[in-house]
Order: structure tokens, then sequence, then C-alpha cells
């Protein structure tokens, strides 16, 4: 079942580009589906004339269609975490204060894999 539509996935700094990975979707999707709650994607894939991606100095890993922000806290965030992990997600980034909550997961196997990071 593909939970997620073309146009959450895609860029949204105003160019609309959808190239988001079909592996990574395929488990996130699994993901999704052991869950079982929504996982609302606050960030996507992301061009490289995205703002977030510009600063960087570097290619992030949204640009490369292998990363997602899901806008999740409290037990949401911790159970996407446990499924996350059964799934062998090997990238987790985890902000989990503020009004902004988020899980970052990633499968950019080009950047340090197995890792977790707190923003």
């Amino acid at each position: 079942m593909n939970y997620f539509s073309e146009d959450e996935l895609r860029c949204k700094c105003g160019c609309e580009v959808y190239l988001f990975d079909d592996n990574a979707l395929s488990i996130l999707n699994n993901i999704r589906d052991d869950c079982g709650f929504p996982l609302p994607v606050s960030s996507g894939y992301r061009c490289l004339n995205h703002p977030l991606e510009r600063h960087k100095g570097h290619v992030g890993a949204h640009s490369t269609g292998k990363a997602v922000d899901i806008a999740v806290e409290f037990k949401d965030a911790h159970k996407l975490l446990k499924v996350a992990f059964a799934h062998n997600v090997p990238r987790v980034g985890v902000n989990q204060r503020g009004v902004m909550r988020f899980i970052h997961l990633d499968w950019c196997k080009d950047k340090p894999t197995p890792t977790v990071w707190s923003y």
C-alpha cells in the first residue's frame, strides 16, 4: 500500500520537483504500515535551490531523494523510532523540542552510517 502522495514528498521551494527514491518510499510505506498511524511529512525531497539545502555548502540527504522528516511527537515519536530501527533505517535525526518536532529518516549510504543525531 502507498500511504504517501507525490505532492507531500515533492520539493516545496516552488519548483515542485518530485525525485523521491522508490526504494526509500517502499521502506517508508512499510514503516507507516507497522506504525499503524499517519506519518505526516514535514519535508521530503529538496532540490539544491531549496533554502534549507543552499546554505549547507554540500549535498544534503533530502536533495538525494532518500530522506524524509516526519512530524511526530511524544508516544508516536517513540513508536516511529522503534519501528524505524526494526526496519534498519541507517540514519536517524531527532528533534523533539519546541514546536517543530520531527523525526528525520534517511537512507543515504554515502554519508556516515549507522548514525543517530539530535537537532
